[in-house]
């Protein structure tokens, strides 16, 4: 996938427009969010949980080589085998030389982020190979030559009839009088027209939610089962995964599951949560008669000893964005690259540059909805923060944005001048405003009154309040102490 993160605010102008989209968006909060409180709110310990799960992460990090090298050798004891790429070419190169080596034509994938990130389907299909998608989000959006829109749910921009409108186009070869009007035609078609692929399929290809080492063991989490097809079914079984995915033991792996399903979908556990060890051994009923990991760095090694690193503990959750007033509003694709939403706008910039990625990390209200939900405590507006004063360092943001930042710095040095500047632009604002409370339009801010109106200033300023309750709290301590 090319980024195209620099064009963000171009991409999330068209996206406001979008009629489509935002029918769609709108139902985003309605959903994750509640699910999620109510699984929280059903656990007492969760809190608790969350610390375990950062303390994991934690560790696992500060001795990743360590753990690297167990998962190989267990992978290795276990029959499988252990392909290392530096980068995504790297990568691809190593998948599509297994592929070549079984002489592969069907491929099918499990949902993989990693894959996007590495454009994994254009490489395989270029070299001729059939890519399906068995993921219900990625499958539709596969027929629209699309790219997700969320970590979670691939398709969430779309709307029932843009999907039924697809998969009439699509499955030519059944009836055209059919019913596709509710969820589970649409569903039950899907599962017809997937299961012809993975009785055909030669590869399989996962994701992997975790790796542990102390088994060589690769983790799963789906709620549909096409996973556990994925690689069951397949001659072939291969696992494409970064390599902070790893945590030390199955033990480790059962606490971050914990609060996995219950930060992404407010389930207490998902419907698959799949352990796979190795290719089948003598006696198995099913699996794979050969089993590849390929660990993919791609820019995280870099990370650990960066002021970036607390981002390698995210765990795919898409709990930030499900929160995110701005994903909300302008959806995955305005983000450019592969990861949406807060985490989206700490690991792009991470893995691709600021230079590229610089718009991102301004994308946010900071109102610190992503933190406080985050399941591995990722302080995402600290880092975000960062690349903001990384990116001003580098001059990439227009003139105007830098003189205006440089301009509220000097005040801001000074606080007689900030003062000063607050007391008269307060009640001009407030007089100019006075008739509807709002205003529809004022200059420097036109971002902001283009879609919604900007609250005209009612009182006095935060200071003016400030001083006024401290000496209230004066007075009162005075009166007492006379008492």
């Amino acid at each position: 996938m090319k980024p195209n993160s620099h064009n963000f605010k171009l991409n999330a102008r068209h996206a406001l427009d979008d009629k489509q989209l935002q029918r769609a968006l709108a139902k985003v909060p309605g959903g994750f969010v509640s699910k999620r409180a109510d699984a929280r709110a059903a656990l007492p310990e969760f809190d608790a949980l969350r610390d375990k799960a950062r303390d994991i992460k934690n560790h696992t990090l500060e001795h990743l080589d360590l753990y690297l090298e167990e998962f190989e050798r267990k992978v290795t004891e276990a029959g499988g085998i252990v392909h290392w790429a530096s980068d995504a070419a790297e990568a691809r190169a190593i998948i599509l030389d297994i592929c070549v080596m079984v002489d592969a034509r069907v491929v099918t994938k499990g949902k993989s982020m990693i894959s996007e990130e590495i454009a994994l389907n254009d490489h395989l299909e270029a070299a001729d190979l059939k890519v399906v998608e068995t993921d219900l989000g990625e499958y539709i959006i596969q027929l629209r030559g699309e790219t997700p829109s969320h970590i979670i749910a691939p398709a969430v921009h779309l709307n029932k009839d843009q999907v039924e409108e697809d998969f009439r186009r699509v499955h030519t070869n059944l009836s055209p009088d059919r019913q596709l009007q509710e969820p589970e035609q649409l569903v039950g078609e899907a599962r017809e027209m997937l299961r012809e692929q993975f009785i055909a399929t030669d590869v399989g290809i996962t994701g992997a939610n975790f790796l542990i080492a102390e088994t060589g063991t690769s983790v799963i989490v789906t709620n549909e089962g096409n996973g556990d097809l994925t690689q069951n079914l397949a001659k072939t079984h291969i696992v494409i995964a970064s390599i902070e995915k790893a945590v030390p033991t199955l033990e480790d792996a059962a606490a971050i599951l914990r609060v996995l399903a219950r930060s992404a979908t407010g389930q207490e556990f998902s419907t698959y949560t799949t352990f796979s060890t190795g290719p089948r051994r003598p006696g198995d009923p099913d699996g794979p008669e050969a089993y590849h990991v390929v660990l993919l760095d791609n820019g995280r090694a870099e990370l650990l000893g960066t002021e970036f690193k607390e981002v390698l503990r995210c765990i795919r959750c898409g709990a930030c964005m499900n929160h995110c007033p701005v994903y909300h509003s302008v959806g995955g694709h305005a983000y450019g690259w592969v990861y949406p939403g807060p985490i989206g706008s700490v690991l792009t910039p991470s893995l691709i540059g600021v230079d590229e990625a610089g718009p991102l990390p301004n994308a946010s209200t900071f109102c610190g909805r992503c933190e406080d939900v985050c399941p591995m405590r990722i302080p995402l507006p600290k880092l975000m923060r960062r690349w903001r004063a990384r990116e001003f360092d580098k001059g990439n943001p227009p003139a105007k944005q830098r003189f205006a930042l440089k301009a509220w710095a000097f005040a801001a040095r000074r606080p007689w001048l900030y003062r000063m500047g607050a007391g008269l632009a307060m009640p001009l604002m407030a007089w100019r405003g006075r008739s509807a409370g709002r205003f529809s339009s004022l200059p420097f801010v036109d971002g902001w009154t283009a879609h919604r109106d900007f609250p005209a200033p009612q009182g006095r300023t935060f200071q003016q309040k400030w001083r006024a309750e401290k000496r209230k709290r004066s007075r009162v301590s005075q009166g007492r102490g006379k008492s």
